[in-house]
């Protein structure tokens, strides 16, 4: 009776495990901040610094607010473009890396490899060496996002695919179904609700990577905060931060509701 009491309710864990993690993580945490010179002390001291940056930041140059209307707009349309190119292109490569749909490993592991490499780079560093080949303008930043966004929608949409409920799928191929008609009507109908809130979530990343890219020239409102750092005109920088702020809070809400609607 005993024995099977103590199968149905299993010792907890020792409290031993717990207070070596712990200092297995203070430890870690010491020593890191050994490593990269930093300290409690100098946070301090940096903190008059901070203050008197806050107070050239405040009140917002709010008269500087029509010259980055239009340079606001440049960074959506950006981040939409990029979006949208990112997805169309994520949706062959999320089937070439779900197993459960491309059976050969000679095939799937190579592309999930591929894509392990491009959302290993960062985006600026993308938009840095599209501005190398394009020049300055837009076009740079809409690649950039185009490939932050196809590396991070495929990733996850490949993950969704390799949850899905096989049965449909073993049905149509027992009537003859083809490949192309498995994936229309067996996958495409059990991933594409979550593959669109994959799609809302990258263009919310991708409105924040596209306020930054600007300052490697990649266009967008992240010249202005270049231009106005530059010239330590830090009241036009409050500005631009607080606009960005607003433009971001608007989208995340509208995409949130649209998710609420999708899933």
């Amino acid at each position: 009776m005993s024995v099977n009491a103590e199968k149905l309710h299993p010792k907890p864990p020792r409290k031993i495990k717990h207070y070596f993690t712990a200092i297995i993580l203070v430890v870690l945490l010491w020593r890191s901040a050994v490593l990269t010179d930093s300290s409690f002390g100098e946070l301090i001291s940096g903190l008059p610094n901070m203050l008197d940056l806050l107070k050239e930041m405040f009140p917002p140059n709010w008269g500087y607010f029509d010259n980055i209307i239009d340079a606001m707009l440049e960074t959506i349309r950006m981040a939409l473009v990029g979006t949208t190119f990112g997805a169309i292109l994520a949706v062959p490569v999320a089937l070439l890396c779900a197993s459960n749909i491309t059976h050969s490993r000679w095939l799937h592991y190579p592309v999930r490899m591929l894509l392990n490499l491009i959302r290993t780079i960062p985006d600026l560093l993308l938009a840095s060496i599209f501005v190398a080949i394009f020049g300055l303008g837009a076009l740079p930043g809409i690649f950039a996002l185009t490939i932050f966004s196809l590396g991070l929608i495929a990733k996850l949409t490949y993950e969704t695919m390799e949850t899905i409920d096989q049965g449909p799928l073993e049905a149509m191929t027992s009537v003859g179904a083809n490949k192309i008609q498995r994936i229309m009507f067996g996958v495409i109908p059990q991933v594409q609700a979550h593959f669109m809130s994959y799609v809302l979530y990258a263009f919310e990343i991708n409105v924040r990577a596209a306020a930054v890219l600007g300052l490697v020239g990649a266009g967008g409102i992240g010249h202005y905060y270049e231009v106005t750092l530059g010239f330590l005109e830090y009241d036009k920088t409050c500005t631009i931060i607080l606009f960005t702020l607003a433009v971001v809070l608007i989208i995340d809400y509208v995409s949130t509701k649209l998710r609420e609607k999708l899933i």
